[in-house]
């Protein structure tokens, strides 16, 4: 059995997609983002998504100056079908949240086109960075 194959074999919800959402030093915190409920934002985002894809939290997603940070990777069968991981920044207004929760349980990428709405935070991290969370 290859690393690879084992690595994959010992991921719960590898299947799925999975929503990391970044919960450090700047996301996550009244100081950066005042205006939002940063642990509901976290708590809808799991509840919306149960049985769907896994929602995880991370401490820190290295791209601070766009605080709040979520990072949409593709299930197996979205990453067979071309989806690659979806970076989202300033992600601070509900209905942001809500429409990042729609678009993955249509699929998410790779399986269904996101929202028109998302490509306003959309961005493209360093290679350093995206190299990090995909490992």
């Amino acid at each position: 059995m290859s690393r690879r194959t084992k690595k994959a074999a010992r991921t719960p919800g590898a299947a799925r997609p999975t929503v990391t959402v970044c919960r450090g030093c700047c996301c996550g915190t009244p100081a950066k983002v005042p205006h939002l409920d940063h642990e509901a934002q976290l708590t809808d985002l799991r509840t919306q998504l149960t049985g769907v894809a896994m929602v995880r939290r991370t401490d820190c997603l290295d791209a601070c100056e766009r605080a709040n940070v979520i990072v949409i990777q593709p299930s197996a069968e979205g990453r067979k079908a071309g989806g690659r991981p979806v970076w989202l920044g300033q992600v601070n207004d509900p209905g942001a949240a809500a429409d990042i929760t729609t678009w993955v349980k249509n699929g998410g990428p790779g399986l269904a086109e996101a929202p028109d709405i998302l490509d306003l935070y959309t961005f493209s991290p360093s290679r350093r960075v995206r190299h990090e969370l995909e490992d």
